[in-house]
């Protein structure tokens, strides 16, 4: 029991939880924020001589009343539920495409021997040591000058797609090389093709990788912002980040219905974690051959 008591309050668990306060702090005044139905919070005033628990109380940033009105009016009086359409259109566009592109491109380098196999992986690293806002004027020209894709969804989906791409076959590829080959060697006895085998076989068993790449392709589009502004110039066309950023200008602040926005934008990301926590695990070919 001493021990027990002893590894709680160990120096390591007075970290974790330093740091896990650090965390949730910020968390709590968006939360704070969007249930008050106000614009602004502030902190509790306290008379001169306020013991210690007193002042780290006053720090709490708690609403006087709670309220529903900020969400009431993010949800009815602007065109949220617009962006919110675009959003979830855009990075459900790209999760397909995304995952279409970097499940046949990894398996591709991880079971075919070909000319600049190993250079293609080397510049797909490559590609992700430089930060993304260099690739924006590239990616301007080639997409709205040559292509003509400016304003358009599909230009946006491309964008992200090649963004996430090189993430995607990495990850994939290095699980696609755990698979055991003896699997496919005795499906090509049983005159399976390549297609089959990719389709019925490697994908299935791949499902906890693929289940990691399309959250993390849906989060690029998702949560990106840069991009969006500047490829989209139509408001009815703007994502919810662009969209959220007309409440907080050079003039108003509105950070309740900014912090109400937030809250509701994390919403899809967390169903979707909860929709694929159950195959977010390893081993699920384990055993598939006898020794």
């Amino acid at each position: 029991m001493k021990r027990v008591l002893g590894d709680i309050f160990s120096w390591r668990f007075a970290l974790l939880l330093f740091a896990g306060l650090i965390v949730i702090y910020p968390l709590l005044w968006v939360v704070s924020l969007a249930f008050s139905g106000q614009q602004a919070l502030q902190l509790v005033a306290l008379p001169e001589g306020a013991g210690f628990w007193q002042q780290l109380a006053a720090l709490v940033p708690l609403p006087q009343q709670w309220s529903l009105d900020n969400f009431r009016a993010v949800l009815t009086e602007q065109p949220f539920m617009r962006w919110l359409g675009n959003s979830l259109v855009v990075a459900l566009s790209t999760t397909v495409v995304g995952l279409c592109l970097s499940c046949t491109a990894a398996y591709a380098f991880s079971r075919f021997r070909f000319p600049g196999r190993e250079r293609g992986l080397m510049l797909f690293l490559i590609s992700q040591m430089f930060p993304a806002v260099l690739m924006l004027i590239p990616l301007y020209v080639i997409v709205v000058q040559w292509l003509g894709l400016g304003n358009t969804w599909l230009g946006l989906v491309l964008v992200y797609a090649i963004t996430a791409l090189p993430f995607c076959v990495w990850m994939l590829k290095g699980y696609f090389d755990t698979l055991p080959y003896e699997i496919e060697e005795s499906a090509l006895l049983e005159g399976a093709s390549r297609f089959t085998i990719f389709y019925r076989i490697i994908l299935p068993l791949a499902r906890p990788a693929i289940a990691v790449t399309a959250l993390f392709s849906f989060m690029t589009a998702w949560n990106e912002f840069i991009l969006a502004s500047i490829f989209m110039d139509d408001e009815s066309r703007y994502t919810v980040p662009v969209g959220l950023r007309f409440f907080v200008s050079d003039y108003a602040s509105e950070w309740g219905f900014f912090a109400a926005g937030s809250i509701l934008v994390s919403i899809p990301v967390i169903l979707l974690f909860l929709a694929l926590q159950r195959f977010l695990v390893s081993g699920l070919s384990a055993g598939a051959v006898k020794g």
